[in-house]
């Protein structure tokens, strides 16, 4: 039988965008109108947690309102043909909900809470967190998400993922972001790479087959030459 070539996807806030979800960071630095360091960094939460609490209720609440998009929808679709680890940088639950059954969130997940040091995890779903909400360890229970100042606890696990790539394929992020950005120097040399993203973008390698388009736009480009 004859083994399943295996496609590794590193997405970012671009190919949620057509799903009406507002990107990580605008030319202004906010993010829904709130500063991105008071909201996304772990000196933030420190500083003030309701402010945050309340930031990724609205967040949450919001993933009630949007659908995965054609992107979401082909890549899962890939699966079929392919395995296929999606890396995303994205927090929302758009690729599950498209159907990919191998996802890495290396910036956590808003259907998720957790304790302070991350060691109980529990699933909520849509629903708020109560300011004031304590954990079983009675540290207050915070949003499951990596900001800035915290580690990346699955940045090895995505490393592994791209090594064993045999395409890499980076849809919807301009790989600005550290250290996920790095994770492109994983790929094994002569591995083919597309990057999907309507603008230009700095890779730092070449050999990188650009197209340049939308993410459900530029997924239907690749997808079609995929099979072939």
């Amino acid at each position: 039988m004859k083994q399943m070539k295996h496609i590794v996807f590193l997405t970012g806030a671009g190919i949620s965008a057509e799903s009406g979800i507002s990107t990580f960071r605008d030319s202004n630095g906010l993010w829904e109108n709130y500063d991105v360091m008071e909201v996304a960094s772990i000196d933030g939460w420190r500083r003030n947690p309701d402010t945050v609490q309340k930031f990724y209720n609205e967040r949450r609440l919001q993933l009630d309102s949007v659908q995965p998009n054609m992107a979401h929808k082909l890549i899962a679709g890939l699966e079929s043909d392919f395995k296929i680890t999606v890396v995303t940088q994205n927090v929302d639950n758009l690729h599950e909900r498209a159907g990919s059954s191998c996802v890495i969130h290396l910036h956590g997940e808003l259907t998720k809470a957790c304790n302070e040091s991350k060691s109980e995890i529990i699933d909520i779903g849509t629903k708020p967190i109560e300011l004031g909400t304590k954990a079983s360890d009675g540290s207050m229970l915070r949003p499951f998400i990596v900001w800035f100042g915290e580690e990346v606890p699955l940045l090895e696990k995505a490393a592994i993922a791209v090594t064993a790539a045999d395409i890499l394929v980076i849809a919807g992020t301009s790989m600005q972001v550290y250290p996920a950005a790095g994770l492109i120097n994983y790929v094994k040399r002569k591995t083919p790479i597309f990057l999907i993203d309507p603008n230009d973008v700095i890779t730092g390698m070449s050999g990188i087959e650009h197209i340049k388009e939308k993410a459900s736009r530029g997924m239907s480009i690749l997808t079609e030459k995929l099979k072939k």
